[in-house]
């Protein structure tokens, strides 16, 4: 049975506003959402900044992809034997290869290192072998996925640092120090090591704040409209 006439006005209102109310709130919480994002990810990256600027430390006896993470250091070793050739790009130089060697430390311990950036001509040309003291960051870099090719070793050409792979194939520990100065005067160009972490969390934050006023502009506009059909 048809509800009275009288009463159907007061039901469109009702649930105009539930609608309209409703969504700004969704919407309203999402903004919130990204702004809680955005702050946990600036402390990261300021945490991390403030990692990179500090005075080198001696190397961790143990170092961890965890806490170590972009840790400054200095070490000082025996360089020589095999190099990992890092396929990349440094602009404006052109595309290269990262050089990636084994670092022989005092005590006997071995770890990577990353020597820096040589032009693709320069792949093969002799470099410095034996003791060098190299300050930079350790660092686990996350530069594989599904679609990262296989290292080709027959050219010896990878095209990421797969920092547990590379251990294997040179015999290290899995623990990568990126070189950012050393005593090597004819030394690969360093590459700076950065915080790539994407932090675009404010721009989501205005869109979701920006969609809940414009949803409670329209609702309003909603009910702006049934009023005038009551009246």
């Amino acid at each position: 049975m048809p509800a009275p006439p009288d009463r159907l006005p007061v039901r469109k209102v009702i649930a105009a506003l539930a609608f309209g109310l409703g969504g700004v709130a969704i919407l309203l919480a999402l903004g919130i959402w990204q702004v809680q994002r955005l702050a946990w990810k600036t402390e990261i990256i300021d945490r991390i900044e403030t990692r990179l600027a500090a005075d080198p430390v001696p190397l961790p006896a143990a170092p961890s992809r965890d806490v170590d993470q972009f840790l400054r250091v200095r070490a000082t070793g025996r360089i020589g034997g095999p190099e990992l050739h890092v396929y990349t790009s440094a602009p404006p130089r052109g595309v290269g290869y990262r050089v990636i060697v084994a670092l022989e430390l005092a005590e006997g311990r071995r770890i990577l290192l990353d020597r820096g950036f040589v032009p693709i001509e320069e792949k093969d040309a002799p470099r410095l072998e034996g003791e060098i003291t190299v300050e930079g960051a350790l660092l686990w870099p996350q530069e594989t996925d599904y679609f990262t090719s296989e290292p080709d070793r027959a050219k010896n050409v990878w095209f990421a640092r797969d920092v547990d792979l590379m251990a294997d194939a040179l015999g290290t520990e899995p623990v990568l120090l990126v070189a950012t100065a050393s005593d090597d005067p004819a030394a690969p160009m360093p590459l700076p090591v950065t915080v790539n972490i994407p932090n675009d969390h404010l721009g989501y934050a205005v869109t979701w704040f920006g969609l809940a006023l414009v949803w409670a502009v329209m609702t309003g506009y909603l009910l702006w409209r049934i009023k005038r059909r009551i009246d």
